[in-house]
């Protein structure tokens, strides 16, 4: 079981790792213990009375208990809908590592355990000069893997292993996301994934738009 979290990464961008991220919120607070979760970096952020807001950062701040203020869950809130190194360098943001490694030392006070969903895949930048693998090793967190289960996904996850592997950062574990109805060939490339990749598979989340992440949690089995 994760001591202190982990870090959420993906085969790609759009592959449902903050469906998964709140999934595992929930499937971890089943011991009854504190968890929340963090989107450092969040792009496409929606202005509200409140000020802008991300759609997956709000969603790990409601499957959060307690429930952490949105500036700690998403420190840095860009409002462009592309890649963080363009978002804010159109909004004159600085990406400062020091602001979001104290966002996390605060939510890990808070709660202990910090489940910190990443942007697009593993080799994205957060902008400011940094790489995410930067904010992975200097948070020291395990990396959960999520595989987007689609066409060419068994390159992307095999790629994104070795490439985890390889920057020094210890990769936990895998989950399947369905991000379309599965084929007659699902059973197979679960087997190929499973055989490919050098960690245990956490579960498979179906093919279920807008179901809730703790209707979600069950098909995760944490070891």
């Amino acid at each position: 079981m994760m001591r202190r979290g982990c870090f959420v990464t993906g085969t790609d961008t759009g592959v449902g790792k903050s469906v998964v991220s709140a999934a595992l919120l929930h499937a971890l607070r089943r011991d009854g213990r504190p968890a929340v979760g963090m989107k450092p970096v969040a792009s496409g952020c929606a202005l509200t009375p409140d000020g802008l807001r991300n759609e997956d950062a709000l969603r790990l701040q409601a499957a959060s208990a307690p429930r952490p203020p949105y500036p700690l869950v998403n420190p840095v809130a860009l409002p462009d809908p592309t890649a963080p190194q363009i978002a804010a360098a159109r909004a004159g943001v600085a990406v400062s590592l020091a602001a979001l490694l104290d966002a996390h030392r605060r939510l890990e006070a808070l709660a202990g355990r910090v489940v910190v969903e990443g942007v697009g895949g593993w080799m994205s930048g957060l902008g400011g000069g940094l790489d995410q693998v930067d904010l992975v090793r200097a948070l020291d967190l395990p990396v959960l893997l999520v595989v987007g289960l689609r066409l060419g996904c068994l390159n992307h996850a095999r790629l994104t292993a070795r490439a985890v592997v390889a920057d020094g950062c210890h990769l936990l574990a895998w989950v399947g996301s369905r991000i379309e109805p599965p084929g007659n060939d699902a059973d197979e490339y679960l087997g190929l994934l499973s055989a490919a990749l050098p960690v245990p598979c956490w579960g498979v989340l179906p093919h279920a738009p807008g179901a809730a992440p703790e209707e979600l949690a069950p098909y995760l089995a944490l070891a």
